[in-house]
């Protein structure tokens, strides 16, 4: 089921609802920066979710290519986690919302469940963030990000490139964007995260990769599991890949009813 809802500052949200019968827990997965809803990564974590007996909510932020308002231009970290916070605190309010439940998400959307838990431990049970940022700081360190291209963005304000999902799209993003990732770091209260925490990277992944997952993963103080694709890169879509990172999901929410 699919519903529009407002967030806190009055935009439109698209939000599908995929309801379990017998629910056994909540889901909310949430997409990287430019991403959508639809996404073939987010919907094969979503699906694994939905075996288990999980009610699956998933989203699109506001200022990305999905069915919400705003611009990608005017994407943020903090407009993201701010409409995370907001689908949430919608959720309460519905028959089917129950505590603690789990979150998942893909990239920046990683960064930002990552955060909300740090901040709300008490509600999340489990947390797959996948192909995490880490931190803005550690982000601007990736292969991705060589020093030229970082000079050029702030110099003329702005990057552009083609998005892989969507070959047709060209994506424009200003250097405030990167000067508010600078803000956030979750490495700094890596101690709240005490619950079960999924990692997984694509081997090949150039803007969040292995290495910075290790340093996260090395830092996590509970039950932790770090899963490295072979040969993916940042955003999955090849089949064998999607498959493995379904088959390692199922075993995980398998073991967190164990």
């Amino acid at each position: 089921m699919k519903q529009f809802i407002q967030n806190r500052k009055g935009q439109k949200m698209a939000v599908v609802i995929e309801e379990s019968k017998n629910q056994k827990g909540l889901a909310f997965m949430m997409h990287g920066l430019g991403g959508f809803k639809e996404q073939p990564h987010i919907k094969t974590i979503a699906n694994a979710f939905k075996k288990k007996g999980y009610t699956v909510v998933r989203f699109d932020t506001t200022n990305t290519f999905g069915e919400s308002d705003g611009k990608y231009e005017n994407a943020t970290t903090t407009n993201y986690y701010e409409d995370l916070e907001d689908v949430i605190s919608w959720a309460k309010s519905q028959n089917w919302y129950q505590e603690p439940f789990c979150l998942a998400g893909h990239s920046l959307g990683s960064l930002c469940i990552v955060l909300y838990t740090e901040s709300y431990p008490n509600k999340v049970k489990a947390l797959a963030p996948i192909s995490t940022v880490i931190s803005g700081k550690l982000n601007l360190k990736a292969p991705c990000y060589s020093k030229e291209k970082i000079e050029e963005w702030k110099k003329t304000g702005w990057r552009i490139e083609r998005s892989t999902t969507r070959p047709y799209v060209i994506k424009r993003l200003p250097w405030s964007h990167m000067e508010d990732r600078l803000k956030y770091d979750i490495l700094e209260r890596v101690d709240k995260l005490t619950m079960p925490v999924l990692l997984i990277v694509g081997e090949k992944d150039n803007s969040c990769p292995p290495k910075h997952q290790k340093i996260l993963y090395d830092k996590l103080p509970k039950k932790k599991e770090l899963h490295i694709i072979k040969d993916a890169p940042h955003t999955f879509s090849k089949e064998a890949h999607l498959k493995e990172i379904k088959d390692i999901f199922l075993k995980w929410i398998n073991s967190l009813d164990n």
